[in-house]
């Protein structure tokens, strides 16, 4: 039997060719999310679910932070990109927004003031914002959550910076909020698993969720600390498909437009790198 050989690229894109284009699971409600993670590609999984009580529609990522194939990518400047290009130009798997910013816009290309810590494997690219907490990644290869002024630079690579922290150590805040779309990220009880997640609103089908619902959403994939990054037009978590396109997940709504991404200050990306 004659066998032929497969072009590295090739098994790149073997390796994604289980990620669930349409494994929408349906739960009565987030308290009863039950994970049914699929493999995405080396050292993470895939997760599509929908609540009917409330309607919210939602896709996460469980990233194995022991994994050394796997790197964590930060954008390193203050331009504004879409996560998509974030996705496209640094060669990722998977990428989320993070911090909030301003001035809001469609545009990329353009000058954004970050709001809070954005670190890039050393480049610190925005400070610290006392009020607020962040996703932390130690040089140890684990991650955090932290508040902003708890922060010691030479302990960690990378850094993003969110608002609040929605899950506390297991607990969830209590802090009373509106529905909005939301990005978010979780971390387990060790540091070791990292949880993205993406849930829709301003839609019929997806009404969004509040800061303690996020909370909870967080708490039932597996998280002991929760995040939650910029929301709203923002909330976008990009994936690359079996076929090498990079789409988001979720249907952004930028100034009321559906499917339109929005041009974001600061991103979170996955990478894999490496001969694994």
């Amino acid at each position: 039997m004659k066998y032929q050989t497969v072009p590295a690229c090739i098994l790149f894109f073997l390796c994604l060719a289980s990620l669930p284009v349409s494994a929408d699971s349906p739960f009565s409600t987030i308290k009863d999310i039950n994970p049914q993670w699929q493999s995405f590609a080396q050292g993470t999984e895939y997760f599509e679910a929908h609540t009917v009580n409330p309607r919210i529609q939602f896709w996460a990522l469980r990233i194995d932070l022991t994994d050394p194939a796997l790197q964590i990518v930060v954008s390193a400047n203050t331009i504004s990109t879409t996560v998509s290009s974030f996705v496209r130009r640094y060669d990722l798997i998977a990428g989320i927004n993070a911090n909030p910013f301003s001035p809001v816009s469609g545009i990329e290309g353009e000058k954004r003031t970050i709001i809070g810590i954005t670190l890039a494997h050393g480049i610190l690219v925005a400070p610290a914002h006392p009020s607020f907490d962040a996703l932390v990644f130690f040089n140890n290869g684990k991650a955090a959550i932290v508040n902003q002024r708890q922060i010691e630079l030479n302990e960690i690579h990378s850094a993003v910076g969110g608002f609040y922290r929605v899950l506390y150590n297991g607990a969830i805040t209590s802090r009373v909020t509106p529905r909005h779309p939301r990005s978010a990220a979780g971390v387990s009880v060790d540091g070791a698993t990292l949880f993205l997640l993406v849930v829709d609103g301003r839609r019929a089908n997806s009404i969004g969720v509040t800061e303690a619902e996020l909370g909870i959403m967080l708490q039932q994939l597996g998280a002991f600390n929760g995040l939650n990054f910029d929301g709203g037009g923002s909330a976008l978590l990009a994936l690359r498909y079996p076929d090498g396109a990079v789409r988001p997940v979720n249907t952004p709504i930028h100034e009321g437009m559906p499917g339109r991404e929005r041009a974001v200050a600061s991103c979170l990306g996955i990478k894999v790198v490496g001969n694994h």
